[in-house]
């Protein structure tokens, strides 16, 4: 039998209670059925980035060659930059 979760006053006091318990104790977790978002979108934050013209033109050649708008190219490859940082990351720990 899981336990009854308690009735908060506020979120705050949900915080913390869920700082220092276990969710596993107070869910049963054995008839949960996976959902699909299919149309979430990632928060995105709109940020200003000073490059230097000729690094923005090869960019922007870049995008042409593959047919992207050079922001959403940039992004491409922040994004596999990250992914292969962390690859690295786990080979050395």
């Amino acid at each position: 039998m899981k336990k009854k979760i308690p009735n908060f006053k506020n979120e705050q006091e949900e915080r913390e209670f869920w700082l220092t318990h276990d969710s596993c104790d107070f869910i049963d977790c054995s008839d949960a059925q996976r959902v699909v978002f299919p149309n979430l979108k990632p928060s995105s934050k709109t940020i200003s980035i000073r490059l230097p013209e000729s690094m923005l033109n090869e960019i922007k050649v870049m995008a042409n060659k593959r047919d992207v708008p050079y922001q959403s190219l940039i992004k491409i490859l922040l994004s596999e930059k990250i992914k292969e940082e962390k690859r690295e990351k786990r080979k050395v720990a």
